[in-house]
């Protein structure tokens, strides 16, 4: 890879090229034959990400993880338990709480799902520096954010 720097424009071009090429390719990947009867959608894919990633946690820490309300992770993990992809138990410390998990008959076929696209991160993301790594995350925060404005 160059070590030369892009010009803006040049960097621009580069991404509105390479973007929707990442996004179709991830468009492309279903889920495997082990989850293909389910209703299943790219909105699962970052519940899942954190489970495996993280283990089992509760709803409300999957809810600000995901950005998103409690009751919006509420009702897909409870569509997910129903088709027992994701267990849910009551936490012993605090029974109020509800700790969420990928149930162990259906976590390999979820790895496979997922594990293409977390092994394409690492390998894109371990040569960068800590903030380095801070400042692409960022970037596509900006860029996310900046699309939504936009509607």
């Amino acid at each position: 890879m160059s070590t030369d720097g892009l010009a803006l424009p040049d960097a621009v071009r580069a991404l509105l090229l390479l973007l929707p090429r990442v996004i179709g390719r991830a468009k492309r990947t279903p889920p495997p034959p082990e989850l293909a009867g389910f209703a299943l959608a790219p909105r699962h894919l970052s519940l899942f990400h954190y489970l495996l990633l993280d283990g089992p946690m509760p709803v409300n820490e999957l809810a600000k993880r995901l950005e998103v309300a409690p009751a919006t992770v509420s009702l897909m993990v409870g569509e997910l338990s129903r088709q027992g992809i994701l267990d849910r138990r009551e936490d012993e410390a605090d029974r109020r709480r509800t700790i969420v998990s990928i149930t162990p008959g259906r976590r390999k076929a979820v790895e496979n799902w997922c594990g293409a696209a977390a092994g394409a991160w690492r390998v894109a993301l371990e040569p960068l520096t800590p903030d380095q790594r801070r400042l692409f995350v960022e970037t596509l925060g900006t860029f996310e954010r900046e699309l939504n404005r936009e509607e």
